[in-house]
């Protein structure tokens, strides 16, 4: 009978003890990569080990349709989100989704990079250059090069019927004097493709099908690390850039977990662990992961978030006329 008592007491010193361990839960809904989901989680409970972090992974198409399909059935289950661009953000918080948090870390940002009323904040910065295959005749500079015969039937780069990135980056560049619209125009006279996603285009020139490619910057340098025959350009006119936002929804069960998750993520150890991953963080003062060049040598372009939100299905139907529905 001592000995059933004395297991029986280990076993509820155990389970308190387990319960104490987690004392705060965090729903975390996430557009990254699985590896970086997680790498990211891990690094935030190493330095919250109080707080359980559950974390559903999708694109940020396919999170945002499950998360909508919850609101709407009035039972929305994620604290936080983490996904690819502040337009859908934006669209989250004019839609009255998102919670105003004023984050102490941000003063160490630009304020460009976060939403005045603290709905949003960026967590990196991925840029959209221009990536070509070594054996390429052509070494481009910038955006205007792959409109010159040398290019011709070369060009490929994703759509922003599939891609975010490549909606925001053909936003952003159709606003900027000197490219604009008949900038997508040129590439499309000059046998540009637009189809499929950033890894599509990413295999297409790595393989040597296609000589150049517009892609995000992490894709290339990750894979020229690995030995593929790419190099990756930040043109001099300028990139676009999505900064993969966090933000608190209105409807959180956990804001005190979702505020320090926020906090760690702009944190100066959040942002090194985003620097490990290979991106470029969106901190002053952090330095860039091995591959890219100084900070203050990539002119990053500007885009308005809400402009953005305003205009997409204009800019959507502007981008098929010229290139068709792919």
């Amino acid at each position: 009978m001592k000995s059933f008592v004395s297991v029986l007491a280990g076993a509820l010193t155990a389970a308190l003890l387990s319960t104490a361990a987690y004392a705060e839960n965090l729903v975390l809904y996430t557009s990254q990569p699985n590896e970086d989901a997680q790498a990211t989680v891990d690094a935030f409970q190493a330095a919250n080990p109080g707080i359980e972090v559950e974390w559903v992974r999708e694109g940020t198409t396919k999170i945002m349709a499950k998360l909508m399909a919850e609101i709407e059935a009035g039972n929305p289950v994620a604290d936080v989100l983490l996904i690819a661009d502040t337009v859908t953000m934006q669209r989250l918080k004019e839609a009255g989704h998102l919670a105003d948090y004023k984050s102490p870390e941000a003063a160490n940002y630009d304020a460009a990079l976060y939403d005045a009323d603290g709905a949003y904040y960026s967590t990196k910065m991925i840029t959209t250059g221009i990536v070509y295959n070594t054996s390429a005749a052509m070494k481009p500079a910038g955006w205007q090069d792959l409109t010159k015969t040398e290019a011709k039937g070369l060009v490929t780069m994703p759509s922003p019927l599939t891609s975010g990135a490549a909606l925001i980056h053909a936003q952003t560049l159709s606003n900027i004097d000197g490219l604009g619209w008949d900038y997508y125009k040129a590439l499309a006279a000059n046998g540009a493709t637009a189809a499929g996603g950033n890894g599509g285009v990413l295999k297409t020139v790595a393989t040597g099908e296609k000589a150049y490619g517009m892609l995000v910057d992490f894709m290339a340098i990750r894979e020229k690390a690995k030995g593929a025959p790419v190099e990756f350009v930040f043109p001099a006119e300028g990139v676009s850039t999505v900064t993969e936002p966090v933000g608190i929804l209105k409807t959180a069960k956990n804001v005190d977990a979702a505020k320090k998750f926020v906090d760690f993520l702009l944190s100066e150890e959040g942002q090194n662990t985003a620097v490990k991953m290979g991106y470029i963080p969106a901190r002053n003062g952090v330095a860039l992961p091995e591959g890219y060049p100084a900070r203050e040598t990539i002119k990053v372009l500007p885009v308005n978030a809400a402009e953005a939100v305003k205009n997409s299905d204009t800019d959507l139907k502007t981008f098929s006329g010229i290139f068709g529905t792919n």
